[in-house]
């Protein structure tokens, strides 16, 4: 698909531009900055879309059993319109499940987002693997990282994939997501 990756050494900011599918319905099209892993991750972000842009688009950190588009996975996304998700795809080539937090986004009641929309500014999401438990971590306004709502459980044999991705939502439409401060650490408890 359209699109392209890059980090630049003196900011550490990954950016990545990419047109896409959705990627939660039973497969997944974006681009995808990963490091083979095992065991517990701890993973977060500064994120944010520098473009006005469709609402439905998708930043993600995302912990995925293999590079197949339908593969078995656990992810946080922040959509351009704000909203911030914890969701999983059980099994490969299924429906993504997921818990949605509106949490300081602009969309409108019952989901739906108007097709083009101010930045997002830049929020800290984290995703964490400790066993079998996924859990979401969000930082709004500078304050120390928390846990937000439950986890979800899933089995994810290792190795597996682990690294942030972006989808436009278009699937020939190019977009941006910009990716800073990412601290990626091989166990649990590290969310910063």
């Amino acid at each position: 698909m359209p699109g392209s990756a890059s980090f630049d050494a003196a900011t550490g900011v990954y950016t990545i531009h990419s047109a896409g599918y959705n990627i939660w319905y039973t497969r997944d099209e974006f681009r995808f900055l990963w490091k083979k892993m095992s065991g517990d991750v701890s993973l977060a972000a500064d994120t944010s879309f520098p473009n006005p842009g469709y609402g439905d688009r998708k930043a993600v950190l995302i912990i995925r059993q293999s590079l197949a588009d339908g593969a078995k996975e656990a992810l946080v996304a922040l959509h351009g319109a704000g909203m911030i998700q914890l969701a999983e795809r059980p099994e490969a080539n299924i429906r993504v499940k997921d818990m949605e937090f509106r949490i300081g986004g602009r969309g409108r009641p019952g989901g739906r987002t108007p097709d083009s929309l101010v930045t997002v500014h830049a929020h800290r999401i984290g995703i964490e693997k400790h066993g079998d438990e996924f859990t979401l971590w969000v930082s709004l306004e500078g304050e120390p990282m928390h846990q937000f709502g439950p986890p979800i459980h899933l089995h994810l044999n290792g190795p597996f994939y682990v690294g942030i991705g972006f989808c436009s939502h278009l699937p020939t439409t190019v977009d941006t997501a910009a990716f800073s401060h990412v601290v990626l650490v091989n166990a649990a408890g590290r969310i910063q």
